[in-house]
């Protein structure tokens, strides 16, 4: 039993199918999030960019931020043999996908769970078999040379984030605005991500402006 198991394992298409059923996992968190506020597999700072989209129906920021990583770890795993869950998976496909279509009115793919766990399934084995296909095309890459030009591009897309995040705020509230200011300028001198500090910033300022007895903009629902 314990051999037929490894030998379907070693397989192609087991591999093509256990991601097709991780990414239906991933997308259908990120449905549950973006129905009920809670699921995301993924940072606090990647949910205010879901809920900022939904305030404002424009989805950019989370799709900019994450496709980089999809990209990257589509074209890096074939070539060093490992896919990174967290930048592919809960970034790329849980993030990225689901901006793209939101982004382009096909929101229903992902806010339906039945139908969000239906679209993580096909991306999954669609990614899953480009993957088997690059790596079948290109056995002999070099791998040291694959890691050293793919190593962190998903990052170096997200950093151009910042002043999407700072502008969100600033129309968003005043206070608000400031307050994800002081946190960019404050992660950009301990070289820290941006965003990270902006939406840090953002929550500080914003919850002590309100506890002063400030009042904030009402969210569409």
């Amino acid at each position: 039993m314990n051999n037929k198991i490894k030998e379907f394992l070693e397989k192609d298409s087991a591999f093509i199918l256990l991601l097709g059923m991780a990414s239906a996992g991933v997308i259908g968190g990120t449905s549950l999030f973006l129905e009920s506020g809670t699921g995301l597999f993924n940072e606090i700072y990647i949910g205010e960019m879901f809920n900022v989209g939904q305030e404002t129906g424009d989805y950019t920021a989370p799709a900019a931020f994450a496709v980089g990583f999809l990209i990257a770890r589509i074209l890096e795993g074939p070539l060093v043999g490992i896919l990174d869950i967290g930048g592919s998976l809960m970034t790329g496909i849980g993030v990225g996908i689901p901006a793209l279509l939101l982004s382009a009115g096909l929101g229903f793919l992902v806010t339906n769970f039945g139908m969000s766990l239906l679209t993580g399934f096909a991306v999954g084995v669609v990614i899953g078999a480009v993957m088997i296909l690059i790596r079948k095309l290109a056995p002999d890459l070099s791998l040291a040379t694959a890691t050293s030009i793919m190593m962190g591009a998903g990052n170096q897309s997200g950093e151009a984030l910042g002043p999407l995040v700072l502008l969100s705020a600033v129309s968003y509230s005043i206070p608000v605005g400031v307050g994800a200011i002081i946190g960019s300028v404050i992660f950009y001198k301990y070289k820290r991500p941006m965003v990270g500090g902006a939406i840090l910033g953002a929550i500080i300022v914003g919850g002590i402006y309100l506890l002063l007895g400030g009042t904030l903009p009402e969210v569409a629902q």
